[in-house]
């Protein structure tokens, strides 16, 4: 009742311009007291686990099968109210229109790569950001998505960008992100280059166009995945997945991936990083575990152990808490790995 109250206003404020849509308000809500040693600032802090955001979705019929729609997605952080990084955009999460019929969805805007959405269904915390979760490091072998936008941008979408997804086939479906060459303040990389002369200026623009594909195939309790990325920089990440679901309340999952770093570095210029992980659910409680290790050319090794517990209060609000150890070169001329331990405890809350 509430949301349709509040779409109503929206549709009222807007002079009637959704008259014909259906908008649907959502968002989550998950705040915690973390602690992480090791760290700049190794003391307990409130913070998150998952990005908490305030989104509007809307479709529209447009009769024959086809159909309009639109998903703008704004972040926040709770322990603030404040917008999440002031460098990030509004809508960083989301922003894209696109239509919907027997061809699939396209869409355009700015959304998580095909790669890095798809990617999340073999992670053991789900794609979750969290520090005890895989999806930002070792789950993409340290790759970014967007080293060319603003500094603390996020680093796994496209802006600018076209976006396509075919129907499901036979349990097969195939995910296309292909971004243009636009320059998005980025900084200065040196890559090949020197420090007065970077491979890429600041504010330079894509020496390709990024693009990003995944495959996915489900069959019952079984699914896999196979996907590849190549950035604005030209660096390349390719990946394999699978899950497999033995008994319904088990999922056991695996991945591999590979980053090729060759269009900007001379030498030590690949990463290959594996992960391995299971959720399994009992009533109203759900155990995630993983373990995982990548493993740059030259560098020490990364290898990250973590568990992590859920107690659903209802369909809509659960309690977690997670404990991770991982062990790495966490400074750039580190000579031997450090450990870092994480410990989180919080409420997660979807509306």
């Amino acid at each position: 009742m509430k949301k349709s109250l509040v779409a109503l206003a929206l549709t009222a404020a807007f002079g009637g311009a959704a008259a014909q849509s259906s908008v649907t308000i959502y968002g989550t809500i998950d705040a915690g007291i973390q602690r992480t040693t090791h760290t700049a600032n190794d003391a307990t802090q409130v913070t998150r686990r998952d990005n908490n955001k305030l989104g509007f979705r809307g479709v529209e019929d447009l009769g024959n099968g086809l159909k309009a729609l639109f998903q703008l997605e704004i972040r926040y952080d709770p322990d603030t109210g404040a917008l999440e990084n002031n460098v990030r955009p509004l809508f960083q999460g989301q922003s894209r229109v696109g239509l919907q019929g027997a061809f699939g969805t396209v869409r355009i805007g700015r959304g998580l790569t095909a790669y890095q959405e798809t990617s999340t269904q073999f992670e053991p915390w789900s794609g979750l950001p969290a520090v005890a979760g895989y999806q930002t490091d070792l789950h993409v072998a340290g790759y970014s998505s967007d080293p060319l936008s603003v500094v603390g941008n996020s680093i796994n979408r496209f802006s600018n960008a076209v976006f396509y997804n075919t129907p499901v086939w036979a349990g097969f479906q195939v995910n296309v992100s292909v971004a243009t060459k636009e320059a998005n303040n980025g900084p200065a990389i040196i890559g090949k280059g020197t420090a007065s002369a970077p491979q890429y200026a600041a504010n330079s623009t894509a020496s390709a166009n990024p693009y990003s594909v995944s495959a996915t195939y489900t069959n019952g309790p079984f699914a896999a995945m196979v996907g590849a990325e190549r950035n604005a920089i030209e660096t390349e990440l390719w990946s394999v997945a699978a899950s497999y679901k033995p008994i319904p309340d088990l999922k056991l999952m695996a991945s591999y991936q590979r980053q090729d770093l060759g269009h900007t570095m001379w030498t030590n210029e690949n990463i290959s990083a594996w992960v391995v992980g299971a959720n399994y659910t009992v009533g109203a409680n759900k155990f995630l575990v993983g373990y995982g290790q990548k493993d740059p050319d030259g560098v020490i090794k990364t290898k990250q152990a973590s568990v992590g517990y859920e107690y659903s209060l209802s369909p809509r609000t659960y309690l977690y808490l997670d404990l991770s150890v991982k062990k790495a070169p966490f400074t750039v001329a580190a000579t031997n790995d450090d450990t870092r331990k994480h410990y989180a405890l919080g409420v997660h809350h979807n509306f």
